[in-house]
């Protein structure tokens, strides 16, 4: 197998530039279903606990070297992989981070040197390149090295080691920073989705102001996918909206229903917990479960 590669950006200055926004949006709710598909909602419901901050905290005068074995030790018992050893080491390279995926037991991972000065964003780092080492032994990947980094660094995200990868986002007119694939409002995104099915907020753990704000960004957009009809929680004019293309079956791309046959009338339209499509008869007030997460959502078809 090839190596997983972790992209940084870090620099002095203002010319480091950061993606903004949900570019990688859809990828991202495909990697949500791949993983409930591929893992059950029962396993994914063993990661209700994230790794703390204690668990990734270097003190002042931690060996870098002890301390980096450390860390992936937790990654490593927080994805249950006790079969499973990192080697970590530092080395001056472009990337934040490597990983040759091969059979295992073993797993040899580099970090980018500049970690063993900037030790609070190793716990990031290995969350990412450990997860690699989680999908290959699921086998689980995406076609494509970037929708496939993009399914790491979900997966991180929403099985409770990824906070740590947007709480290195950074950007002030001094210094700039980010590490994975994923926007930092995409970052938020997903922390947001987890956080809505585990009752978890990640937000007290954040130590960058940038993380925080971006968090914020993407919990309204997670909260958005909670509101679009014919989810009874849709506002009035969204509902509206679904009446009108309802009469005429005419499906809404932006808000992801499309209406199907006539007798009867049918409406699909994406779980907001695991974005699988569900198909209900379009009859008025019913409760749907989705087959794959198991949500229970009350609609108005």
């Amino acid at each position: 197998m090839g190596p997983g590669n972790l992209t940084g950006g870090h620099g002095v200055g203002t010319d480091v530039e950061i993606e903004h926004g949900f570019p990688h949006l859809e990828t991202v709710r495909t990697a949500i279903t791949a993983l409930y598909k591929r893992l059950s909602p029962d396993t994914v419901q063993t990661f209700g606990v994230s790794v703390l901050p204690v668990d990734v905290a270097f003190s002042a005068d931690e060996d870098p070297y002890l301390g980096v074995q450390r860390v992936a030790g937790a990654m490593v018992r927080h994805l249950r992989l006790p079969d499973a050893r990192m080697i970590v080491s530092f080395r001056e390279m472009r990337h934040a981070g490597s990983i040759e995926l091969t059979a295992g037991p073993e797993y040899f991972i580099e970090l980018n040197s500049r970690f063993k000065s900037h030790r609070e964003d190793i716990g990031a780092a290995l969350a990412h390149e450990v997860m690699h080492v989680y999908l290959h032994r699921l086998d689980l990947a995406f076609a494509g090295t970037r929708d496939n980094e993009i399914l790491t660094d979900t997966a991180a995200a929403y099985l409770g080691a990824g906070w740590l990868l947007l709480d290195a986002y950074r950007e002030s007119s001094v210094s700039t920073q980010k590490l994975g694939y994923l926007t930092p409002e995409e970052f938020g995104y997903v922390l947001a989705k987890r956080a809505r099915v585990f009752d978890e907020d990640p937000s007290p753990w954040f130590t960058s102001p940038q993380a925080y704000e971006a968090y914020t960004k993407g919990l309204a957009r997670a909260r958005r996918d909670e509101r679009r009809p014919p989810l009874a929680a849709a506002g009035r004019l969204a509902h509206h909206r679904y009446t009108r293309d309802r009469r005429t079956a005419r499906s809404s791309p932006a808000d992801g229903y499309a209406f199907e046959g006539h007798d009867p009338p049918r409406v699909s339209f994406p779980c907001p917990t695991c974005h699988q499509r569900i198909r209900v008869p379009v009859q008025g007030r019913l409760h749907a479960r989705c087959g794959l997460c198991r949500t229970v959502l009350d609609c108005d078809t």
